[in-house]
């Protein structure tokens, strides 16, 4: 754990220095191997398609563990694959484009980036919270907790997963877009309820934690792997249309896309740091005990 963390915060600081190394990131082997699968369908085919990237990265990680500089070189592969998957592009660049667009046409054009299955997103506070939460969870928090869990394979996985379920180009059949889409909303179903209650805990508890409930209690017993985290999305709006005013208990409805966004960063940056705080607890009471 001491050593994925230390590769998560190299990662990090890495890409807040360089946020540049985002458009180095590029897919094609993988499409191509997913076109060599086209005789195939349905789960096998995404099987296949998720098995030989992860046994390969699983194979590399162990050679190089068996070589003189062994935690030396499995920190830089870590690091590397780590930068790969914290995309499919940089969270925070886009971030930056939204608030640095000079009008309001741009701003919703640099807005649609946010979106990983290529739905528009409305201008708006809180359709645009939600997009902004279900990128923050797809390009650093799951990742995070999948390396976190399984090392680099567990973050390799996660990113993989999610590109075959949600990026439409790749144009698979019916039976296999299913599977995907079955295995990439099963992936994100864990760290989006971590997420839910980071994001209670450094925001509104009651607003985020009510609509996670509701969501919940209306939810089908398949949800967690048919419909994706909509929970999150439902909590993210919650936090992002009521704040409550200091002192009183009431609630202010906001409208303004550009403060919600600023505020909901914000927060996703305090929920960060808490992930990585209970991660370093973590390290702590293993060298302790």
């Amino acid at each position: 754990m001491a050593i994925s963390l230390l590769t998560a915060l190299i990662a990090l600081g890495v890409l807040h220095l360089m946020p540049q190394l985002a458009r180095w990131r590029g897919d094609s082997l993988f499409r191509r191997w997913v076109a060599q699968l086209a005789d195939t369908s349905g789960s096998g085919r995404v099987v296949l398609a998720l098995l030989l990237p992860s046994a390969l990265c699983l194979l590399l990680s162990w050679l190089l563990g068996r070589t003189a500089a062994a935690e030396l070189l499995r920190l830089l592969f870590s690091l590397i694959v780590l930068l790969y998957c914290f995309g499919p592009r940089e969270f925070e660049a886009d971030l930056e484009a939204i608030l640095n667009a000079p009008d309001g046409a741009r701003r919703e054009a640099a807005a649609q980036a946010l979106s990983d299955d290529g739905r528009p997103i409305i201008w708006g506070a809180p359709a645009l919270g939600v997009a902004i939460a279900y990128a923050a969870l797809r390009r650093r928090f799951a990742v995070l907790l999948w390396f976190f869990l399984l090392g680099p394979v567990g973050a390799l996985l996660y990113r993989l997963a999610q590109t075959l379920a949600r990026d439409t180009s790749l144009q698979l059949d019916p039976e296999s877009a299913t599977s995907a889409r079955y295995l990439a909303n099963a992936l994100d179903w864990l760290p989006a309820q971590l997420l839910v209650f980071t994001l209670a805990l450094v925001g509104h508890w009651e607003a985020v934690i009510g609509a996670w409930r509701r969501w919940h209690q209306q939810a089908p017993a398949t949800s967690w792997y048919s419909t994706g985290p909509e929970f999150l999305g439902a909590a993210a709006q919650a936090d992002v249309i009521t704040d409550i005013e200091a002192g009183d208990g009431y609630f202010e409805e906001r409208s303004d896309p550009l403060v919600e966004l600023v505020r909901l960063r914000s927060a996703l940056l305090r929920a960060l740091l808490a992930w990585l705080s209970v991660a370093a607890l973590i390290v702590v009471g293993g060298m302790l005990s």
